[in-house]
Parts: C-alpha cells; sequence; structure tokens
C-alpha cells in the first residue's frame, strides 16, 4: 500500500517539476496564474521530453543551416508568394466561419487570418487546387507536418503566448512584407526578427513569443511546422505518434465540406462555457476566479489524487 500510494505522488510531483522547468525556461515569462491555467502547463511532461532529447540546442531561434531541406522553399520564394497574394486577393486567406480552429481561435480577434496547406499529414482538397505548386514543394519536403498562408493586418498585434506542442519548430518565410520593416516583426523570448521577403526563419515556439504590424500594409508569410529532430529514434517514434494522432485531431477546414478534426468538432460545444466564464468575469471578476481555480483543482485532484 505505501509503495502504491508513494507512485501515485510521484507522478503529480513529476507534473509540477515539468510546469516549473517549463516556466522558468527562457528570459520571459507569464505570470504565475496565467502559467498555471496555459496549455503548455498541461503539456508540460510531454515537452520537457522533447526539450531533453532535442537535436537542436535550447535557443529561441534555430540555425536553419541545420534544415537544408527547406532551402528549395527559399528558392522558389516567389512562386509560394504569387499563390498566396492570388489567395489573398480572392478572398481565400479568412478567419474560421465558426468555433472550429482550436489551435488558433484567439489569434482571429486581431484580425490574423489562415489558409491551410496541410495539416500533419493530410493536404486539404481546397489547398491541392488553389496552390498546386506550393502543394507539391511542400509535399517534397517530409519533415514540414503543417503550413498555411498567414497574414498578419495593419495595426495588429498578436499577444504574447506560449505554444503547447515542442515536438516542432517553427517556420516563416517573408512574401510579403511592409515597407516599413522595423515596425513589423516577431519577438521570441524578447529577441526580435523583422520579416524580409524572401528570407526565412525558424524558431521554439515553445517560448514565449508576440507578433506585431505597427505598419499600414499586409504582412503575409509562409507559415510552417517542422518535426523537431530528437537523438533517440524511441522517442522520435513516440513524437510521431503523438504529431499523427492528438495534433492531427486539431485540423480545420478552409471551406465548407473538408475534414474536420475530432477536437475541433468537441471545441465549439466546449467554448461556448468559456463564453459563460467570460460573461462572469465582466460581471464580477472575484467570482470567475473563484470558479476557474475550483475548476482547476477539481479536475487535478481527480487526474492525480
Amino acid at each position: 500500500m505505501s509503495t502504491f500510494l508513494s507512485f501515485r505522488l510521484l507522478i503529480p510531483l513529476l507534473f509540477v517539476a515539468a510546469g516549473l522547468y517549463v516556466h522558468f525556461r527562457g528570459h520571459v515569462r507569464h505570470g504565475l496564474a496565467r502559467q498555471l491555467s496555459d496549455h503548455s502547463t498541461f503539456m508540460a511532461p510531454y515537452n520537457v521530453l522533447m526539450y531533453w532529447f532535442s537535436g537542436v540546442p535550447a535557443h529561441p531561434y534555430v540555425d536553419l543551416r541545420q534544415f537544408p531541406e527547406l532551402d528549395v522553399l527559399k528558392e522558389r520564394w516567389k512562386t509560394i508568394r504569387d499563390e498566396g497574394l492570388a489567395l489573398f486577393d480572392e478572398g481565400h486567406i479568412r478567419a474560421a466561419a465558426g468555433y472550429d480552429d482550436i489551435g488558433f481561435n484567439s489569434f482571429f480577434r486581431s484580425g490574423w487570418t489562415r489558409f491551410y496547406l496541410n495539416w500533419y499529414g493530410d493536404f486539404l482538397p481546397s489547398a491541392r487546387s488553389l496552390c498546386p505548386e506550393t502543394s507539391a514543394l511542400l509535399a517534397s519536403i517530409p519533415s514540414v507536418r503543417a503550413a498555411m498562408f498567414a497574414v498578419l493586418p495593419p495595426g495588429s498585434r498578436l499577444q504574447t503566448h506560449r505554444d503547447p506542442f515542442a515536438g516542432s519548430l517553427r517556420y516563416h518565410l517573408g512574401l510579403k512584407v511592409p515597407s516599413q520593416r522595423e515596425k513589423c516583426r516577431i519577438l521570441v523570448d524578447g529577441l526580435p526578427h523583422h520579416w524580409a521577403e524572401g528570407e526565412a526563419v525558424m524558431f521554439d515556439e515553445t517560448y514565449i513569443h508576440c507578433a506585431e504590424n505597427l505598419t499600414g500594409e499586409t504582412r503575409l508569410i509562409l507559415f510552417c511546422d517542422v518535426e523537431r529532430p530528437l537523438t533517440h529514434p524511441l522517442v522520435r517514434w513516440v513524437n510521431r505518434q503523438i504529431g499523427w494522432r492528438l495534433i492531427r485531431a486539431a485540423a480545420a477546414q478552409n471551406v465548407a465540406g473538408e475534414p474536420v478534426g475530432a477536437l475541433n468538432r468537441i471545441f465549439g460545444p466546449v467554448y461556448r462555457i468559456r463564453l459563460l466564464g467570460k460573461r462572469l468575469k465582466a460581471w464580477h471578476r472575484p467570482s470567475y476566479y473563484v470558479v476557474k481555480w475550483l475548476l482547476f483543482g477539481g479536475l487535478f485532484s481527480l487526474a492525480f489524487l
């Protein structure tokens, strides 16, 4: 019995240790209250495993020379840009029509929009039809797990956030960048990068980051998730299984009729509960936080105690 109880205590202790590791990783951090309820805390044990076996240094920005297979994207950036601009001009790069894009729902409030190309193995029919050359290029690079065109409109800013999944790295290729480059940038762990047309950057999206376009022009990029290199074959296999099964379940659609992943099918009903919480917060903030932490405490107890 004592051995069983010790094991039951070990799990939450490991979870807390992983959460602290994630919280103190890097120089920029969320406040403690936000970090406790952030999705990166719930993914912390998995992400720490990815960090320990990562084949790239622990740094906000990653040297692209380690990914020579991506060079073809820079070489063909004008082709990619032309297809992206055609999508933008025709109104295909847009926000989700409803609450069915769990990964990027919070971005839409800032005006950020996207057009999915592929998502963990599946190229969307609309992508193959509307941008066949870009789709073919991406299909030739197995390490690209997901890709989209992403627009940051004039005068917009994405709030600071930390992505939940450390099994990938983020790649941006500048396609249409405002002439005032110094006012259009991303900050990763407080370090700025200004996009440039035909130039690429890769960063670890599990560091806290934000983006802003404080110009009067639109920014368009190719946005990719690239598989994180891992040093152990078993960890690599685990990461691919998680990507194919869990992350793939967050698939969203560009147009009606395209497949929607299981996580996004349940996101709409769940988000309506979140909207009730927002109404409670607007009415009485102390009551909102009491309810919020009671719910988190209850879930933690059910999971570990």
